[in-house]
């Protein structure tokens, strides 16, 4: 039978992109569990000639409460603000004398240190890692110089109309649940923490059963794995198991209008989703990408180029351990703005009764496949995959099996999903204020 030519190009890309029939073997990855707990996976590539490592534990916002909220970032801030052996600048010099970067971020279920280098620096670059993770003295003179950075970056995600209406339509989701709030916190509760809070947040956080270290580039394996039992061997275990709050998402289900100065509006459309560990994950990426994947997806064709309503329109999705989202979005003049919440919710309904052609399946499955590729481009990104699907405990290789599973979603699983997850949607409109009469 003679296959379409879009369906030549989906096998292409699948090829290309997890290692089939006639690519070259992708290289393979040494997963050791150290006597600590530590995890440590190494992926060993010498076509390239850096090497990136990320070292993940889990904690996060999932992990905080309503007055602790931003602990986690906050706590990875500063412990790039001094060592026991280097000061914060010592630690950037350093990374950067070996051609790379040292960094850190507080995420929702995860947080991470991480850093790169000229492959040949690969064992500095993991001698400074564990230093970060092991020795941090989190200075009380910076501790204000980092809360005001973190107060700063709040205030601009709430000054930007995207970033604001994004926050409110997350918060309406989730309720009392601490996927609510930003990695960055609450300003009300960043202003309240101080550095016990920090040190009780790394005391809970930094055990080695609770952490991946993943290493990717033109490494030796077999020493990566000796080093890093040596650098980590400190790293004490958990005493006890660490427990999220209870609390369970509760979406409003409403729709809400902020008034900002801005000159566009923004119309975001949120519905809970599966996790990324359910059977129903895979066929709700796809469901997204069919409606506002690329330039030929649902949203663009129809609400953009058809009927103008939109300079930016998609469909924005989460990996998360808990519940994650399905939020169909729209930036559109301010006199549009109910035309594009109307306009949204038909293309949402248009998924539950009108049954997707095989064509678009195919589009789709190719475009989030192609993304998933394309973003595995470089070290630090391999190193991150490998990390965090291993911490989360659906395995280091998830991304070739949710490629397995993408392969296999049918139109029926796209109906059966759009039919019991996007029935309840959470609204929020941002728009300029209206002149007063």
């Amino acid at each position: 039978m003679r296959r379409s030519p879009l369906i030549v190009v989906i096998c292409g890309i699948l090829c290309a992109a997890f290692g089939n029939t006639g690519a070259a073997p992708a290289p393979a990855v040494v997963r050791e569990v150290l006597p600590n707990g530590l995890v440590v996976l190494v992926r060993e590539d010498p076509s390239v000639g850096v090497v990136a490592a990320s070292l993940l534990t889990r904690s996060g916002s999932a992990f905080e409460t309503a007055d602790t909220a931003g602990v986690t970032n906050f706590l990875q801030k500063m412990m790039l603000r001094g060592t026991k052996h280097h000061s914060a600048l010592a630690l950037a010099e350093a990374a950067e004398g070996l051609g790379g970067t040292l960094e850190a971020s507080g995420d929702v279920d995860y947080a991470e240190l991480r850093g790169t280098a000229l492959a040949q620096h690969w064992e500095t670059l993991l001698v400074l890692l564990a230093e970060v993770a092991i020795e941090p003295t989190l200075p009380t003179d910076e501790i204000e110089r980092e809360r005001t950075l973190i107060l700063g970056q709040l205030q601009m995600r709430a000054d930007q109309p995207f970033p604001r209406a994004f926050d409110a339509v997350v918060a309406d989701l989730y309720g009392d649940h601490p996927y609510a709030w930003p990695a960055l916190g609450r300003r009300e509760s960043v202003l309240r923490l101080h550095r016990d809070a920090l040190l009780e947040r790394y005391t809970a956080a930094y055990r080695a059963d609770r952490m991946v270290l993943a290493i990717a580039g033109n490494v030796p394996r077999q020493r990566v794995v000796a080093a890093a039992e040596k650098l980590f061997k400190r790293l004490p275990r958990a005493s006890a198991t660490a427990v999220q709050p209870a609390t369970e998402a509760a979406p409003r289900g409403d729709r809400r209008v902020l008034e900002r100065d801005a000159r566009q509006a923004q119309v975001l459309v949120g519905f809970l989703a599966p996790p990324v560990t359910h059977a129903d994950y895979a066929p709700m990426r796809v469901l997204a990408a069919v409606v506002g994947g690329g330039t030929s997806s649902r949203m663009f064709v129809e609400l953009r180029d058809r009927r103008g309503l939109a300079y930016s329109t998609g469909v924005m999705t989460s990996n998360r351990t808990g519940p994650s989202i399905f939020l169909p979005y729209i930036g559109t003049a301010p006199a549009n703005a109910d035309a594009a919440v109307a306009a949204v919710l038909a293309e949402v309904d248009r998924l539950r009764q009108d049954r997707i052609e095989a064509r678009e399946l195919a589009r789709a499955k190719a475009w989030l496949l192609g993304n998933l590729a394309m973003d595995r481009r470089t070290s630090a990104r391999h190193a991150w995959y490998l990390a965090f699907y291993e911490l989360i405990g659906t395995g280091w290789d998830w991304p070739e099996r949710f490629a397995r599973a993408v392969d296999a979603v049918t139109v029926a699983d796209l109906t059966r999903v759009a039919d019991r997850y996007l029935t309840q949607p959470t609204v929020v409109v941002l728009r300029p204020a209206e002149p007063a009469r």
